[in-house]
């Protein structure tokens, strides 16, 4: 009797790895689908590709479906299943993952409909504005592919790294709004236009937040740590990681 019930138990243990594994496989999925949308988005508003812009905007509803499919597997798992300690942090970081993925792909959807509203007056503003926007939007896109790479192995110190890189990011913006505004007061034509970028350019700071939200996530069920409101330099040291050439790091958001 025992036998059979210790045989039932690691059956019933396997299928909860096989169910965690395929929820972690479909978070990879829906963020490779997001990174698209991204990419296209970019594309969009710089190639001032209207159609192309449309394309992001209509492809959103499959991302939100997945986002969906995704939460009531992981609401059956937490029903059935009752996970305990590492494995309930897992379904917490994926729930919590998807929706800033979700949100990532609406930000995704606000820049393409920027280049869908007014490709043709966005392309027509100064070459350093449209250069300063390609240039945060391939930041953007950078911190969400490692932030998925982090995710994807569960890699901590990525993770943190990542983390980092969003002050960057929040460098990148500012600087582009200091431009932005100091067009728009030698040229007030050039302010409808301007003000475009701008939400474009929130849009695309507010990916860089999502992405280093996942981040955090991922430290979380690595170390179960929660380092939304800690200071990163004492997040390094608490966890044990060594980079001896970084410089101060900045607070999370909150």
């Amino acid at each position: 009797m025992d036998e059979n019930l210790d045989i039932r138990h690691k059956h019933i243990s396997r299928q909860f790895n096989i169910e965690l594994q395929n929820i972690h496989s479909r978070v990879l999925e829906m963020g490779g689908l997001v990174q698209k949308q991204l990419a296209d988005a970019l594309h969009a508003l710089t190639d001032s590709d209207s159609v192309l812009a449309e394309k992001v905007i209509n492809n959103d509803e499959v991302i939100n479906g997945i986002e969906s499919s995704i939460d009531d597997s992981c609401v059956q798992i937490l029903a059935r299943r009752q996970p305990a300690a590492g494995d309930l942090r897992m379904v917490i970081a994926v729930v919590k993952t998807i929706t800033d993925l979700e949100r990532i792909g609406d930000e995704a959807k606000r820049v393409a409909r920027m280049a869908s509203n007014k490709a043709d007056q966005i392309y027509r503003l100064q070459a350093p504005i449209v250069t300063g926007v390609q240039h945060l939007g391939k930041q953007a896109q950078e911190m969400l592919q490692r932030s998925l790479d982090a995710f994807a192995r569960m890699d901590v110190e990525t993770a943190v790294k990542v983390a980092r890189d969003d002050d960057k990011v929040d460098i990148e913006y500012s600087g582009l709004i200091r431009q932005l505004i100091t067009y728009m007061i030698e040229d007030p034509r050039s302010i409808p236009a301007a003000l475009d970028i701008m939400w474009a350019a929130r849009a695309l700071e507010r990916i860089g937040d999502r992405s280093r939200n996942i981040c955090e996530y991922v430290v979380y069920f690595v170390k179960g740590k929660d380092i939304r409101h800690v200071n990163l330099d004492k997040v390094r040291e608490e966890i044990g990681l060594t980079d001896p050439d970084s410089q101060k790091l900045p607070q999370t958001n909150p």
